[in-house]
Formats: C-alpha cells, structure tokens, sequence
C-alpha cells in the first residue's frame, strides 16, 4: 500500500493549546496574523482524513476564493475529485469539504456534517440567525462540532458567541482569546510598532484582540471597576449587603455581596437546576458567612415562595418587587455607579460578559426598557443592581 503525504503549516503552542483543550463548540478570538486560517486549516483537514463531511463558511466570496486557493492545493495529494465551481473536494479517504460564502447562505442549507468552520465570524451579517437557523441544525445528524474564528469587531453575535464559551455551565462551549503577540513567528518589534502607530482602540481591537467597548452601551468603564477581590468570609467589623436574583426554569440564581464601607463586591455565588431547598440553604450559608444584618431577594414570580422559606428559618429578607420604575431607577443607579467610578466589581467573566451585553432601548413614553440581548442572561447584572440600590438607593423596593 502506498503512502500519501500532507504538508501542514506546524502549529505553534497558542495554536496547540485550543486544539487539545476543544470542546464541542469553539470561539477564537485572535489579533491580526495569529494564524487563524492555518488552524482551521489543520481542524478541518483532520476530519476530513477520518472520513467524514466537513462545512467551511466564509463573509464572502472574495474571501472564499483565498482559501479556497489555498486548503484545494494542500488537499492535492488525497483530492479523489474536485469541483471547482462548487468549491467542494471530495477526497480518497471518503471526507468532503465543502466551503461556502455567508453572502448568500441559504444556499447550504439541507447539508450536513460532523465540523463546520466559520471564519472571520465577526463581519458576518446576521450571524445570530445564520448560526441558530441554518449552521447549528447541520450538526445534528453527526452530533458534530464547530470552530468559530474571528478577530473581533465591537459587541456584535460573535462576542456573544464568545460569552458562551466563558460561561463555566455552558460545557460545550468553550473560548479562547489571543494577541498577535502569541505568534512566535511575528516579530516583537512589530508588534510594538503598531501600538505606537495605531490610534489605541485600533490596536486594542486588531491586535490585542480585545472586545472595545461599545460607546452605546449601557454600562461604561465596566473593566476600570473590575478590580476588587473576593472575599469567602466576613472581616470582622465590616458591613456587608446582599442582592439575590432567583432563577427560573431556564435562569441562574444569583447572589451578590457588597462591601458597604468600601463600596465593593466581594463574592458572587451562580447556580441553577436545584432544589428549593439546597438553593434556600445556600443562601442562608451565605447570610451566616457575611454576617449579614438583611438580604433582599426579589419578590417576583418564583421569589415570593424562597422569600417566606427564608424568613421561617429566622432570617431578616427584604423583598424586592420589579417594576418599570424600580428596575429603571436600580440599572440607573449601577450605571452611575460605574461612570463616577464609585463602584468596584470582581473580575468574573460571566458578570462582566453580561454587563458589557446589557441593552437598553427608549419607549415612546420615554422612560427605558432595559433587558439583555436575546438568548442571553442578566441574572448577575439584576443581583448587582439589587444589592447596590440597597446600599445606596434607600427603600426604593417600597416602590409601587
């Protein structure tokens, strides 16, 4: 039997560690010549030498035929046949590619296969709909996988694509995140040229790969405040405060803590799918361990039952009741808070993730509608607001 050769680009360590760190669901979010498209070159091909049927979708055609260009001459020595028009190469081990632009992406629809890559994700319009309504439905057949690539671009699906994968309870997702400075093949002093000559959201953006943060949203300077540190105990002689947001069937239950005195929050506790009685014995462990004087819960919905529980078991609980005018004066509040620079909040990627996400909209009466983007939580955001409004908004849940 003869033997056939492929020649790869070696992946360096960064490269390395998303491979063998995957999940089922996989975002990138990588600087500018990181080596994106080599690694989801070198994904893609690795499905394809086990046989199996592999989908790569591009923004647009100009795109497409780069690549396209490119994985068609690597593949030349396993290509069985190759189809240009169609960009689909079907190869001596049973895999096929096929590669597609997003510029028209009903045209794939009815496939399906076991990896999908997206590439440069960020700049795909309506990249919610096509993932939820056309790429996420391909995978089924072959319970399969997807590796989603992009250097990022403001605050759009591909950064929430991205929160999925930070949040721990989502264990299909994970992320990544990587600098072009995690190339060992670009110079450093190319590197340090383009932070002197970029304008600094540029370089932030393209080359740090940071998600900059969107001068519309609601809450600013979330990463200035993110620099408290958690605290698993009370200190002796400091006062302490709590907010709790109860989860429904399909939310998180929240609990924040803040330092009364040093105006900061201190621990976080998130969790969902419990009984009632290990949520209500959590809380009340967390009303022990913080020595609190009273903790307020909202009331609403299933909050009402946790409530009563809590005060049967001796425990001074406020209830919170959600209103049109108490969410907006409590968001308004922590908004301020955040500008001002008066509050300092742990660096938890699924607080900061929500609080970055959090979207507010004008009602044609002119007060706010505030709520997360959908498919998205802010069970985090509404605990942090709870327990800074009763901290600094005085008995605003007497508001009717």
């Amino acid at each position: 039997m003869s033997t056939v050769e492929l020649t790869l680009d070696q992946l360096h360590d960064a490269q390395w560690e998303v491979k063998l760190n995957r999940a089922r669901f996989n975002t990138i979010c990588a600087g500018r010549r990181f080596g994106k498209n080599i690694l989801a070159k070198d994904v893609a091909i690795e499905e394809l030498l086990n046989g199996y049927p592999v989908g790569w979708f591009e923004p647009t055609y100009k795109t497409l035929s780069e690549v396209w260009r490119d994985i068609k001459n690597t593949l030349a020595p396993v290509t069985r046949q190759k189809l240009e028009q169609e960009h689909r190469i079907e190869t001596i081990t049973g895999g096929v590619l096929d590669m597609w632009s997003l510029d028209n992406p009903d045209t794939s629809r009815g496939r399906k296969y076991k990896r999908v890559i997206i590439n440069e994700a960020a700049v795909v319009a309506n990249l919610g709909d096509i993932w939820n309504m056309i790429i996420r439905p391909m995978l089924a057949d072959y319970k399969g996988d997807a590796w989603i690539f992009s250097t990022p671009k403001g605050r759009n699906y591909f950064w929430q694509m991205y929160q999925m994968g930070i949040d721990p309870n989502n264990s299909d997702w994970h992320s990544w995140q990587y600098p072009t400075s995690s190339n060992p093949y670009i110079p450093s002093t190319e590197v340090e040229s383009m932070k002197h000559s970029m304008p600094e959201r540029v370089y932030q953006q393209e080359i740090q790969a940071i998600f900059v943060e969107d001068a519309g949203g609601i809450f600013r300077r979330v990463m200035d405040a993110a620099t408290s540190q958690e605290l698993l105990s009370a200190i002796d002689g400091h006062q302490y405060i709590a907010g709790v947001d109860i989860a429904t069937l399909v939310d998180y239950t929240v609990a924040v803590v803040i330092d009364v005195a040093e105006k900061r929050m201190v621990y976080m506790d998130r969790f969902n799918r419990v009984s009632y009685e290990t949520l209500e014995d959590r809380l009340q462990a967390l009303y022990r361990r913080f020595k609190l004087d009273s903790m307020v819960i909202e009331s609403n919905s299933v909050g009402q039952p946790v409530i009563d529980a809590l005060a049967n078991r001796g425990m001074n609980i406020i209830p919170f009741t959600t209103t049109n005018i108490t969410k907006q004066t409590a968001i308004q509040l922590l908004q301020a808070a955040f500008e001002h620079g008066n509050i300092r909040i742990l660096n938890d990627p699924v607080l900061i993730g929500e609080l970055q996400a959090f979207e507010g909209q004008r009602t044609p009466s002119g007060s706010w509608k505030y709520s997360a983007p959908e498919n998205f939580h802010d069970d985090c955001v509404l605990a942090l607001c709870i327990a800074w409004q009763a901290m600094e908004g005085g008995n605003l849940w007497l508001i009717s």
